[in-house]
């Protein structure tokens, strides 16, 4: 395993456009293909259009547990961003590798990979299982279908390692999210009249200032975890849009909220409580003035969050794996809740760093990637026992 492999096989996975919005079918069979040339058979899990795909894949024997090495295909838009590199032709500079996706979180994939041809030749004695998803970026989404199927096999994975980039530092939590969608429907009419409408601007407002004063309770010191950063649950308004003329009392508005949430808070308690008092003190009057107004609540996405134990024995094995037990916690999501939920105990650890995520030229420095490849081998030796 060496970072040459890795470097080589990053550079391919760029190449491969698979924005959260696209298909990764391509990205896929090249990942297919790769495991068969090397004699491992893979499973696919398509969305119901048949355009995305999840793998999985098994190296070694099928009669027991065995480590998840998981990671996700897709990658963010580049919309608006100024990339002074080509985001899917990767470059070198200064050490670096700069793509789409080089960090979050292709460049642990790559060594997922390179690492394929050790694990086939070792033998192993316990099994080590490759599960690459779709459209984590957009809720989590894609991985679902992969771990139900999973949950229903006699022999489930005892263990899953998530590769986003945390600087190859052990992380054992993260905070779960629940995105919603608030539409309130009111009544137009000429802005001299605006008495006789229903301005749903003006109380998409008054709702958006209550989960202010929510967000404000959460972050009540009694409520801390100082785990995480910020150390308590979070609510923000990020999406708002509504109006077509000054002059005309608005009729329609819509805005996007989420509640990014510590483990063991249920986030759903700020959706109930926004719509209870949606119901209580807004909607009547609103409908006051016109029946047919309202305000309804659509969930856009969830996840949970992560909080592995440090004496468990997932834990510990990630000890071994990254030469360090200084666990900590990471401010962005992952589908390691989802996995917990399947009953597949899981941490977090991989090459680069989230600070580079999401932003134009992104990129994982290739000392990292060695960093990762030592990483796997670490678990190959623990694999062969």
């Amino acid at each position: 395993m060496n970072d040459a492999n890795s470097r080589g096989l990053l550079a391919r996975l760029i190449a491969f456009p698979t924005v959260s919005r696209d298909s990764n079918l391509e990205l896929i069979a090249f990942i297919r293909d790769y495991l068969a040339s090397h004699g491992v058979d893979s499973e696919l899990f398509l969305n119901d259009e048949g355009t995305k795909a999840n793998l999985f894949a098994t190296i070694g024997p099928r009669d027991r547990g065995g480590v998840v090495l998981s990671g996700h295909t897709d990658v963010v838009p580049m919309d608006g961003q100024a990339w002074t590199v080509e985001p899917f032709v990767m470059s070198e500079r200064d050490g670096r590798l700069y793509g789409r996706g080089a960090a979050d979180m292709k460049g642990f994939i790559a060594c997922v990979l390179a690492a394929v041809p050790a694990f086939v030749a070792a033998p192993l004695r316990t099994p080590v299982h490759l599960a690459f998803s779709y459209d984590e970026e957009v809720g989590c989404l894609g991985v679902r279908s992969m771990l139900a199927a999973l949950e229903q096999r006699p022999h489930k994975p005892v263990l899953c390692l998530i590769g986003e980039p945390t600087e190859l530092k052990p992380v054992l939590g993260h905070k779960g999210k629940l995105a919603i969608r608030c539409q309130v429907h009111g009544a137009a009419c000429h802005s001299a009249y605006a008495p006789y409408g229903v301005n749903a601007i003006e109380y998409a407002a008054r709702l958006i200032g209550k989960l202010g004063e929510i967000g404000e309770r959460l972050a009540a010191p009694e409520l801390h975890d100082e785990r995480f950063d910020p150390p308590f649950s979070t609510v923000q308004t990020g999406v708002i849009k509504g109006g077509r003329a000054l002059n005309i009392v608005p009729a329609e508005c819509e805005f996007d909220f989420e509640v990014r949430a510590l483990p063991g808070f249920d986030a759903q308690v700020v959706a109930d409580e926004l719509e209870r008092f949606a119901e209580a003190e807004l909607v009547p009057k609103m409908q006051a003035v016109e029946p047919a107004t309202g305000v309804s609540l659509r969930p856009l996405s969830a996840y949970p969050g992560l909080a592995t134990a440090p004496d468990s024995e997932a834990a510990r094995l990630l000890a071994m794996l990254s030469g360090s037990d200084g666990f900590g916690t990471v401010a962005f999501g992952t589908e390691g809740g989802l996995f917990e939920q399947a009953g597949i105990p899981t941490v977090v650890c991989g090459p680069g760093s989230m600070d580079q995520g999401h932003k134009p030229d992104e990129f994982v420095s290739l000392k990292q990637l060695r960093g990762c490849d030592e990483m796997l081998g670490r678990l190959l030796v623990y694999l062969r026992g």
